[in-house]
């Protein structure tokens, strides 16, 4: 019989400044796994765009360069095709021949991280998200690192501007890194760890909140070129499914 509560040790700290959420998460897990870089290495050698902020690619690309392994299941259609995933089809040779095809300037950014993971051993899936799919990974043991909508998240205003400041009309959808941590599956929550400190919940970088928000915010990462679910581990640590 699985805990009707269920949380690992994650410890995130403050991300320093609006566009440092991923590589505090990646940190916080890195922690987790006894891996005791500082905060400020991890964001000087991650990735950044060039208008701030990063892709769930290169954090992945940063883990497997230091000797973890890395798994991203995937929603991001915009990236992706469904069929890509059926057996025998190569995705890196996909990925490529899309980039020569299609000349968005973030789709060619993002393609560059995805084959490099590729090079490097990670794993890509597409699955259903689903509170099965949440909960078995959590009960492995495994902290999931995701990008996600926190307009849709935290149930706030849309952004505008190099500032980020609130407007209903001429503001976007914004995209955020946090942890996911925990369950409870009578209250049908999870446990986030997020990096920042001005979100609606609590005082706190830790609370819980409703499992089918934060899929809803997953799924509309896509808006922002995320849409995705990261674990990565160390090979020792192998989680048995």
């Amino acid at each position: 019989m699985h805990p009707i509560t269920f949380r690992l040790p994650i410890k995130i700290l403050p991300q320093p400044d609006e566009t440092t959420c991923g590589p505090t998460c990646l940190h916080a897990v890195y922690r987790y796994w006894g891996d005791d870089v500082p905060l400020s290495a991890v964001i000087d050698r991650t990735h950044r765009l060039e208008h701030g902020g990063t892709f769930a690619i290169f954090l992945a690309c940063d883990a497997l360069r230091h000797g973890y392994e890395a798994t991203i299941y995937t929603y991001n259609l915009t990236v992706f095709d469904p069929s890509w995933f059926k057996p025998g089809v190569d995705i890196a040779e996909r990925l490529a021949r899309q980039r020569e095809l299609k000349h968005d300037t973030r789709l060619q950014h993002v393609t560059e991280g995805y084959l490099e993971f590729l090079r490097l051993g990670g794993k890509l899936r597409l699955t259903d998200l689903s509170r099965p799919l949440i909960k078995g990974l959590l009960r492995r043991n495994l902290p999931i690192i995701t990008g996600l909508s926190s307009t849709y998240l935290y149930r706030a205003m849309r952004e505008h501007g190099p500032d980020d400041q609130p407007d209903d009309l001429r503001g976007l959808p914004s995209g955020h890194f946090v942890v996911i941590a925990g369950y409870d599956r009578e209250r049908h929550t999870l446990l986030v760890a997020d990096p920042y400190s001005r979100h609606p919940y609590t005082p706190s970088h830790e609370y819980w909140v409703s499992i089918d928000r934060v899929i809803g915010a997953v799924l509309l990462g896509i808006v922002t070129h995320d849409a995705n679910l990261l674990f990565i581990y160390p090979p020792r640590a192998l989680p048995r499914a």
